[in-house]
């Protein structure tokens, strides 16, 4: 008998089985699913029930407080992070530099996964349901999840940094990459205008949209001037930067100070790497 006879054979059998012992769609399936959609519903509403009439404002009830305090729209500080179902993307746009491979994990890698989802019952036809029989699903479907899961992970624990952390964390960059005092001012203004959403310093930050490591910046010996002009306009001293400018740190009429660039730049060509 032929391959093809046997999943004829098989599949007949499973037909007949259908008719001997299976349910109807509808009204079995449906009322089913109409019953379990009730309950979850009912859930969520009894679960919002119980916290809104415990709650009081600040003071936690049962299920917590109505809110921790009070949204500030004018807020400079506050850091928007994606909900954690969207960590592993969060963490993906990290690992991918750009703009040559971003659009990899962009669109290629999601695009990819989904057309081989889609291809699956069309690739994989065996009737065989037994795991130990079906070694190629299971690696893929462990190594799915693992790789899911260790990228929710690492953009969960990913830390972003407040202004209000700025002070402690310069005196670090000082202590460790052996800043002087003259730097010192740019390392807190380098740590509270966002540097690090997009740039590495020593084990702090993130590299994003291909921003690189700063720690040693000093070592290419630019000069002051060169740093001041890079933050200014940077696509002057690098073409094709996708860094936005800092004029406006330097921009008394927006509340900036001249000052702010020079120390910045200082700091930068002070970052020679950690020394001996």
């Amino acid at each position: 008998m032929s391959s093809q006879d046997e999943r004829r054979r098989q599949f007949q059998a499973y037909k007949d089985d259908v008719e001997k012992r299976g349910e109807s769609f509808f009204p079995t399936a449906m009322f089913h699913d109409t019953v379990m959609s009730l309950v979850v519903v009912s859930v969520i509403v009894g679960l919002a029930v119980v916290w809104h009439e415990t709650a009081d404002g600040t003071e936690a009830g049962i299920l917590g407080p109505e809110y921790t305090e009070k949204a500030d729209p004018a807020t400079v500080s506050f850091i928007p992070r994606p909900d954690w179902y969207f960590y592993f993307l969060f963490y993906l746009l990290r690992i991918f530099k750009w703009p040559p491979t971003v659009v990899l994990a962009t669109v290629g890698i999601p695009t990819i996964l989904m057309m081989l989802l889609f291809a699956v019952p069309f690739i994989d036809r065996s009737t065989e349901r037994r795991l130990s029989r079906r070694p190629v699903a299971i690696v893929a479907a462990i190594l799915t999840a693992v790789a899911m899961g260790v990228l929710t992970w690492k953009g969960a624990t990913t830390r972003e940094f407040l202004a209000s952390e700025a002070p402690a964390l310069a005196k670090e960059f000082q202590a460790q990459n052996n800043l002087p005092d003259a730097a010192l001012p740019g390392a807190e203004l380098f740590a509270a205008s966002g540097c690090l959403n997009c740039h590495t310093y020593l084990s702090y930050g993130g590299s994003n949209l291909g921003a690189p490591d700063l720690t040693e910046e000093g070592l290419k010996n630019r000069g002051v001037q060169w740093q001041i002009d890079h933050l200014i306009n940077p696509a002057s001293k690098t073409p094709g930067s996708q860094m936005p400018s800092f004029a406006t740190l330097g921009n008394p009429a927006v509340g900036g100070d001249p000052a702010n660039l020079r120390n910045l730049a200082i700091f930068l060509e002070a970052s020679k790497g950690p020394q001996e």
